[in-house]
């Protein structure tokens, strides 16, 4: 997305590197048949239909704050045992109109869908009961299970792979985007908005890669590790980041190591670019980034 990238091109080294000093201290968590919409749910639905109030990420917030913890894992037994914010939540996703949303910018649409794709995530997992100990437990939790959003009905992968990644040319979404799982980028503590939209991608961003779950380099091997988010949804890397000397693997490896460079220290960085080393991808961890 345009106006994102020019926003991205104005922070240098420097900047990024200021991450560094977060990612010491932080320790990654988290990217039955199938549920039926609760009781609560729906009341919550009919409630937000007879209410016209504006939308707003308030009670989104008070959600993460409440059951999101420093280091992205999730209460998922507490938000369980008080849904009710997180029913009414998604019910008001629902009540956007069309016209609401295509009024919006663009940083605003991708942040809408981006708390959107988060939230139908945590609602997925409270659904089951007794909770799974993965998403992956979930039958059809991507591709049946769909819910309301902007006057539309999607499933989890239409609003990530025929919405966000079809609309935006924004690969830093896959840091922000959480599958509930160990090994996904954490889960942000607050909601993702249109005016700090770069800010906040950006610090996913750094925070995932300077973390183990984002790359591993190990030089006496002569291995570089990262992660199989790379693999499978390499070619969103590929239009910018795309090289034609410097770095190892393939195109697609070596477009995400040109990303990743702009992320970690620059002797790191000098590391990737001079090559000589093999490239594998991490394994996922599908564990749920439950406290």
């Amino acid at each position: 997305m345009e106006t994102l990238k020019q926003k991205r091109s104005l922070m240098n080294r420097s900047t990024v590197l200021g991450f560094t000093l977060l990612a010491s201290a932080i320790v990654l968590g988290g990217c039955s048949a199938i549920s039926s919409t609760s009781s609560s749910s729906s009341d919550a639905v009919a409630q937000v239909a007879a209410n016209s109030e504006p939308f707003t990420y308030d009670a989104y917030a008070e959600i993460l704050e409440t059951y999101v913890d420093d280091d992205g894992f999730v209460d998922y037994l507490g938000l369980q045992q008080n849904r009710t914010g997180l029913d009414r939540f998604n019910a008001s996703i629902g009540a956007v109109s069309p016209e609401t949303y295509n009024s919006w910018s663009e940083d605003e649409q991708l942040a809408f869908l981006i708390n959107a794709y988060n939230s139908f995530t945590l609602q997925s997992i409270i659904d089951q009961d007794p909770l799974k100990s993965s998403i992956r437990d979930i039958p059809g939790v991507w591709r049946i299970r769909r819910f309301s959003i902007a006057g539309e009905s999607k499933t989890l992968d239409n609003i990530e792979h025929q919405t966000i990644r079809v609309d935006f040319n924004e690969p830093r979404i896959h840091a922000a985007v959480n599958c509930s799982a160990i090994s996904c980028p954490v889960l942000r503590r607050e909601p993702f908005n249109g005016e700090n939209l770069d800010q906040q991608l950006e610090e996913q961003t750094a925070r995932w890669l300077l973390s183990s779950e984002g790359i591993q380099i190990n030089r006496d091997a002569g291995e570089v590790r990262i992660s199989a988010l790379f693999d499978w949804f390499g070619e969103d890397w590929v239009g910018d980041y795309s090289v034609e000397s410097g770095f190892d693997g393939s195109d697609k490896q070596r477009a995400a190591l040109n990303f990743i460079s702009q992320y970690i220290s620059e002797e790191d960085a000098e590391y990737l670019q001079a090559g000589g080393y093999r490239v594998r991808y991490l394994d996922y961890n599908w564990a749920l980034n439950d406290q």
